[in-house]
């Protein structure tokens, strides 16, 4: 049986790998190596998670910790409640995009700081292992507190931050929750905004009867991108389960690549303060660098992972740092990543340059067209990416080493990473408008790839 320890969270198969009583050893664990005064906890709208979330909550109140409950909700309110109620850590029950027999434990320390396998997993997964009893407190008057449930409107109030400063104008918008945990934010948000919302799958569903809400999956796109045509509206919007991550579609119901998206928001954030430092992954980086130049801001890589981007946000103070994978970080919200500010900050660009989101689109794809990221499954992982730097070191580029393989030449670059969280290799390239060279590269490099796997 695989262990449920990620590098950057819980997630295993439900009962096998994760159960009530692991949620309350975990729990235990977490007291004895924290030390926490209080902790929050929510949880996602997955069947079981609502029993995993009262075990957490029950192992910790047993130890002695003091518990802030948020209830059903998405794992940015943990973030945002752990950083405002001052509290030691914050624990959120979710899988996320997982299959639906999976589930999992998100967790941040005080702050909402990043909890990672060095400062929190690995030792309560030693801890767990090691058989030493994690005792209880004897004494009923030293349990911990249960406080009732957090309240919302805080957390609303921060979002509308976002769009505080401009005289919004009327606008249509798709809003695809996927039977996650978004809808319900979408209706506290829709009585302060001067928008419509025609929303699908909106209501948080355990069963999931369309499947896991995941807008990575091109078959997981038809919904939004065939709405927003049919209501001629001016965008769409859509979010995994626990919506840390937000995905959107132009008036044309095309996708919009994330990494496009991470070009768009660090302009409007370096709007709002010029000169300041926005961080970008490594895997597609021309466009936001572009960006973020004209703005007179600085650009910094930062390899991919939550938790490089929330400890490297902190230690640049950067206001904004956005991965091409749909997780957007911004420093205004504890250096977390939220799939609400995400949209929002969109929709202030879009005012405030009165473009359409397709015509901004259009302008990025023209200047840098890129490939999405292609997945392989390969049998060695190393030996593939010798194979590719073997190849094309002969061209004498410039190596790039943050995060995989990266190579930049003159009118093309390219970067081949191994999935953090997945048995893959990720392929992604870009080049200096010209899409045919493009297309080009990318079968080159599939060729080189498929010698020991399958395109995914």
């Amino acid at each position: 049986m695989s262990s449920p320890f990620k590098a950057y969270d819980i997630r295993g198969r439900i009962p096998s790998e994760i159960n009530v009583p692991f949620a309350y050893h975990f729990a235990q664990a977490t007291r004895k190596l924290l030390s926490p005064s209080s902790v929050v906890v929510g949880h996602d709208m997955r069947k079981e998670s609502p029993a995993l979330a009262a075990a957490l909550i029950q192992g910790l109140l047993d130890s002695g910790v003091s518990v802030l409950p948020v209830g059903r909700c998405g794992t940015e309110e943990v973030y945002f409640h752990t950083a405002r109620s001052g509290a030691d850590a914050g624990l959120m029950v979710t899988a996320s995009h997982n299959p639906p027999d999976y589930n999992g434990i998100k967790m941040v320390l005080h702050d909402a700081a990043a909890a990672t396998t060095d400062n929190a997993f690995g030792p309560i997964e030693k801890l767990m292992n090691s058989g030493e009893a994690l005792a209880t407190v004897d004494d009923y008057a030293k349990r911990g507190q249960l406080h009732g449930e957090q309240d919302r409107s805080a957390y609303i109030d921060r979002l509308l931050e976002e769009v505080s400063d401009l005289d919004l104008k009327p606008m249509k918008i798709v809003c695809h929750a996927g039977n996650g945990c978004a809808g319900p934010i979408i209706d506290l948000l829709e009585k302060h905004l001067p928008f419509q919302f025609i929303k699908i799958d909106h209501e948080p569903d355990p069963d999931l009867p369309n499947g896991v809400p995941n807008p990575l999956l091109p078959e997981k796109r038809e919904k939004a991108s065939k709405a927003v045509v049919e209501h001629g509206a001016d965008l769409a919007i859509a979010w995994d389960g626990d919506f840390d991550r937000c995905f959107l579609y132009d008036h044309k119901g095309r996708f919009v690549e994330g990494y496009y998206l991470v070009g768009l928001i660090a302009k409007r954030m370096l709007a709002k303060e010029p000169g300041a430092t926005i961080l970008y992954d490594p895997r597609m980086t021309w466009n936001t660098i572009d960006i973020v130049e004209k703005a007179d801001g600085i650009a910094k890589p930062c390899r991919t992972g939550h938790a490089f981007f929330k400890k490297m946000m902190r230690e640049e103070n950067a206001i904004y740092g956005g991965e091409m994978s749909a997780h957007h970080y911004f420093r205004d919200f504890s250096y977390c990543d939220s799939g609400m500010i995400t949209w929002l900050a969109v929709i202030a660009e879009l005012h405030a340059t009165g473009a359409s989101l397709a015509d901004l689109l259009e302008e990025m794809i023209s200047a840098f067209p890129c490939s999405g990221e292609i997945n392989f499954t390969v049998a060695d992982p190393k030996a593939v990416q010798e194979r590719v730097s073997e190849h094309f070191m002969r061209q004498n580029p410039t190596i790039e080493t943050i995060d995989g393989l990266g190579m930049a030449f003159g009118d093309w670059r390219f970067n081949l990473r191994a999935s953090n969280t997945e048995p893959l290799m990720r392929l992604n390239v870009e080049s200096r408008g010209d899409r045919k060279l493009l297309d080009a590269r990318v079968a080159e490099l599939r060729a080189l790839i498929d010698a020991d796997g399958n395109a995914g």
